[in-house]
């Protein structure tokens, strides 16, 4: 079968591969459709790494999946403990979690040090035809939601994670740097927890229109934003500030125009995994900061908003590409070319 393989920076190959094994009890073998191309992809195919996680050896990339299932093992059962059958289009989890050290014992297996995640070196992800998956990160998907929109449950479980560590209340003022797809659900849950108002910042014009028209408050891309803040709120800062971008300097901006004793969250991965920020500005605020490590339990909740239609998944998909022409679609990403939000690579039936 057919896989996107990653030997170095910026060095993607398709290659053919050994077919998945036959499932063993409580695994299901599916055929992936489709697979999200996220921010630490990218990370990973520019530098090769991702944090202090390097890739040694040829790696297939994709931990924003769905599929269908192709045959299931003896006992396999969901992610909400109901059998699953051959047929059924499932969003897949992408951490396997070990499920009894003391962390996850705790109800936290986001931080697992024992854990697999599927797409990160070294286990290998979705960017391929077939694979082999535990029944328990299944989640069946209703037929409402799109193959290209059950990628993105797993960015929104991401943005779901990060809202929940951000504490809203309603008419809290919440800002968003970053409008990737991750910034610009979280400004959708946001603006569905009762921010009020919620600005959105990013120096990329066509990012900016989308928080716009998803109800968020921008300003011109190459406006300051503490000068833009600090004129909105009279000088306060916001209540919650969500870091949803790359930038080292995102980290500081996001402590300089959050109110004082309010809250920053990080979800953004730094390319030199270094977080800079002037402890004096944290420090003299009293601000509460925390950093968003995956997700944990939250497919079920992006299943059901999906389904309401209480978020917009697929207005956030700009490109569909084939996995041989995926080569291509991280090239044109990596140069943030214009228009592009979340490109899937469609796999299994949905071929653009």
């Amino acid at each position: 079968m057919k896989a996107l393989r990653l030997h170095g920076p910026l060095d993607l190959r398709l290659e053919s591969v050994s077919e998945p094994r036959a499932p063993l009890r409580s695994e299901a073998l599916i055929r992936v459709d489709a697979v999200g191309i996220c921010g630490s992809d990218l990370h990973m195919v520019q530098d090769g790494r991702i944090g202090d996680t390097e890739i040694a050896s040829p790696a297939i990339l994709g931990h924003e999946f769905m599929g269908t299932i192709i045959a299931c093992g003896d006992g396999a059962r969901d992610g909400e403990n109901r059998p699953l059958s051959v047929g059924q289009r499932v969003a897949v989890d992408p951490a396997c979690p070990c499920w009894r050290c003391e962390w996850c014992e705790h109800g936290h297996p986001n931080l697992c040090p024992n854990h697999r995640f599927f797409g990160v070196y070294p286990e290998d992800g979705a960017m391929r035809e077939r694979m082999i998956v535990p029944a328990r990160n299944c989640f069946p998907m209703p037929d409402s939601i799109s193959d290209g929109a059950g990628t993105l449950l797993e960015t929104l479980g991401v943005a779901l994670h990060a809202v929940d560590l951000g504490h809203l209340r309603t008419a809290d003022s919440v800002a968003v740097i970053g409008c990737g797809p991750v910034g610009l659900l979280i400004v959708q849950l946001a603006l569905r927890s009762g921010g009020l108002p919620v600005y959105a910042f990013d120096p990329l014009p066509w990012r900016l229109e989308k928080a716009r028209d998803l109800g968020a408050v921008v300003f011109s891309p190459d406006a300051d934003p503490r000068t833009a803040i600090q004129q909105a709120t009279g000088g306060r800062g916001v209540d919650v500030v969500f870091e949803a971008a790359w930038a080292n300097e995102t980290v500081q901006l996001a402590a300089d125009i959050v109110r004082i004793g309010g809250s920053v969250v990080l979800v953004g991965i730094p390319g030199d995994d270094r977080l800079m920020l002037q402890h004096s500005t944290a420090r003299r605020k009293g601000l509460t900061l925390s950093l968003v490590r995956r997700m944990k339990h939250t497919y079920p909740r992006a299943i059901r908003l999906a389904t309401a239609r209480h978020v917009d998944l697929d207005g956030l998909i700009s490109h569909c590409v084939t996995l041989e022409a995926a080569g291509d679609a991280f090239a044109r990403n990596l140069r943030y070319e214009p228009g592009i939000h979340k490109i899937v690579i469609a796999i299994g039936r949905d071929q653009p």
